[in-house]
């Protein structure tokens, strides 16, 4: 547990700027993430030094297919979340302590759900990745704004060791967030569920807005930015949609890749179809004509659509098969006709 960085004083309640959402949160109550608890006016981080999830994966599986490919990612997450997306795929960590919120005995419940944590402070993992060359580290599996300062304390001794910091994030930060975090975020995955406030309001319990807005802003500040969409059948795989979401990016930037990724029924979304590889292949095409120089699929074996081209030459730059890289044909970013692969090289 740790004081927070990211709060506002109300008399007794606390309004918590760790995300879009703004809790104005009571006495001995925690926010929407059921992890930041105000405790006599003060807030508190409840899983600081508390990991939930720890692994070392492939860069490639963030997924961020145009920074440090083929490199090692040191990841790691906590309990809670501000969504609470009905398809989570990482349920078991990002939602336990939102469903315990109102209950009576919350206090023994979230104690019960931390005691399964690993104690791991900012200073243990940046030793580890330090002393196992690992370039990056990702603040993944759920949100990390709601663990803004473990994931803050992490970023800035990383970033003094010369590791990168990567959010994996639903976008929902809030602008106190990404102005303190800023200077030390080098890469963020965003997912973009959908382009429609209704999937969001009704499905993900978050609004569309501010995540358009982040992508934008974190974009602006030079942070390198991927966006991922998963793809349900029946609710956000229109024609329309896909299209309105390939546009949004355009407007951004051409050179944000795209990844369209399956969904897999999961959580309180069980009853619901498998994406079809056809309709991945779809979203693809429209990213392509649309104009987005990188579009790829996920979540699947998808052959040439896993792949990196480039948009000049249309050579095969980076094949990929699953989240492993087989060949890297670019020479410090470029291939070999000279044109230069927007992203993050070696």
């Amino acid at each position: 547990m740790k004081k927070c960085l990211l709060y506002k004083k109300i008399n007794e309640n606390v309004k918590c700027t760790a995300c879009s959402h703004y809790c104005i949160i009571q006495k001995n109550q925690t926010g929407l993430c059921g992890i930041r608890k105000n405790i006599n006016g003060n807030l508190f981080l409840m899983v600081y030094g508390k990991a939930a999830a720890v692994n070392v994966d492939p860069v490639e599986k963030k997924p961020l297919y145009h920074f440090l490919p083929g490199s090692r990612i040191f990841s790691f997450g906590t309990f809670g979340c501000d969504f609470g997306c009905l398809f989570c795929q990482n349920w078991d960590i990002s939602q336990p302590t939102r469903e315990i919120r109102f209950k009576e005995n919350k206090d023994e419940l979230l104690e019960e759900i931390l005691s399964s944590s690993h104690d791991l402070m900012p200073n243990d993992i940046v030793e580890y990745t330090s002393k196992n060359k690992i370039p990056s580290i990702a603040y993944t599996y759920n949100e990390p704004a709601v663990f803004f300062e473990y994931a803050y304390d992490t970023a800035k001794l990383a970033k003094g060791k010369g590791i990168k910091n990567v959010f994996v994030s639903n976008g929902y930060e809030s602008k106190e967030a990404i102005a303190k975090i800023k200077k030390y975020l080098d890469a963020a995955n965003i997912d973009l569920k959908s382009f429609s406030d209704e999937f969001y309001l009704k499905i993900c319990k978050a609004k569309l807005e501010p995540v358009l807005k982040n992508i934008e802003k974190l974009y602006n500040l030079g942070v390198w930015v991927e966006i991922t969409t998963l793809i349900i059948p029946g609710k956000n795989d229109s024609d329309k949609e896909l299209n309105q979401i390939a546009d949004f990016i355009l407007s951004v930037s051409n050179e944000i890749p795209w990844h369209v990724t399956a969904f897999h029924p999961d959580y309180k979304m069980v009853d619901a179809k498998p994406t079809p590889i056809s309709t991945l292949i779809k979203a693809y095409k429209i990213g392509k004509r649309v104009g987005l120089k990188y579009v790829y699929v996920g979540n699947i074996s998808a052959g040439k659509y896993e792949n990196t081209f480039c948009p000049k030459c249309n050579s095969l730059v980076i094949e990929r098969r699953g989240f492993f890289n087989i060949k890297n044909n670019l020479n410090k970013g470029k291939c070999k006709c000279g044109y230069k692969i927007s992203g993050v090289w070696v």
